[in-house]
């Protein structure tokens, strides 16, 4: 299984693609997409959707875990990455691929053992899960690495158990 992991956002938006091969998880590639607070809304959100078209068609993942947005206190946050994801996903649903959504506590608690693990933390168990040399930076693409882990590992599914 191959999967691209997205941490959304417009400012940053991380990713990174984990593929099992032999009974493990290896990083195929991670990084992020940044964006400029002075460019147009409709540019920033193109310049995520045509990244994520751009890995699919490289990469060909079998899906793509996002994680779900967190509604703080400021709604024009959640709104920012609530666009992004929606280009991650019309990017995906274009390309033909599956989307799945995780919640951050549930990543936290599948990848760290702790649903509240901070972000360092991720970064460590994600560098150990995955054998990496290095800490993966910037954080947002640990965090994207963190989902496709998250998705990769996940429990055989009640319909795959099924057919």
């Amino acid at each position: 299984m191959k999967v691209l992991g997205i941490d959304p956002g417009t400012a940053a938006c991380g990713y990174g693609i984990v593929q099992e091969s032999d009974g493990r998880l290896r990083a195929t590639c991670h990084g992020w997409w940044r964006t400029e607070a002075s460019e147009r809304v409709e540019t920033r959100l193109h310049t995520i959707f045509a990244g994520v078209q751009e890995l699919i068609a490289a990469h060909a993942p079998d899906a793509v875990a996002l994680e779900e947005s967190y509604v703080g206190a400021d709604a024009r946050i959640a709104l920012s990455v609530g666009q992004a994801r929606g280009a991650v996903l019309v990017a995906a649903a274009s390309a033909g691929v599956e989307c799945v959504e995780y919640a951050p506590a549930l990543v936290k608690q599948n990848v760290c053992g702790y649903g509240r693990a901070d972000k360092a933390q991720v970064q460590r168990m994600v560098k150990v899960i995955l054998s990496m040399p290095e800490l993966p930076t910037p954080h947002h693409a640990a965090d994207a690495l963190a989902v496709a882990i998250c998705h990769a590992m996940r429990p055989v599914r009640l319909l795959e158990a099924i057919a």
